[in-house]
């Protein structure tokens, strides 16, 4: 991989910008959700490229490939509590959608990254 850091993959920069978003959605959110669903989607969230730089700076192909996997699941698991938060209104569609629509192309992004890596590797 010709990237030296990873503060220059789009996949992360993608990933921090969803941390951003999330973060500004929950700071709405009832106050008794503090340490509840917002902690939650803050967590998954910042997992994202968290997990992505991690596994960059590790130089091995194999573990930036299970970081992926890891950042991949903070992602279902982000998506999954964005759509909680829509479902019990605690963020409506207007909110909720283009952060939903960065993740599907964060989703693309590290699926496109992770069978790249494993041609490489294999």
């Amino acid at each position: 991989m010709s990237v030296e850091d990873f503060r220059e993959l789009r996949v992360w920069q993608l990933g921090m910008e969803l941390a951003e978003e999330t973060y500004r959605l929950s700071q709405h959110f009832p106050k008794h959700e503090v340490y509840g669903l917002g902690s939650q989607i803050q967590r998954s969230a910042v997992s994202i490229p968290a997990n992505i730089a991690e596994g960059r700076a590790t130089g091995s192909t194999k573990t930036f490939l299970r970081h992926l996997a890891i950042a991949q699941g903070s992602l279902a698991e982000l998506q999954t509590h964005l759509m909680v938060a829509e479902r019990i209104r605690y963020g409506n569609g207007e909110q909720t959608k283009p952060i939903l629509e960065r993740c599907t192309q964060e989703a693309r992004m590290l699926r496109s990254l992770r069978n790249r890596l494993r041609r490489r590797i294999a």
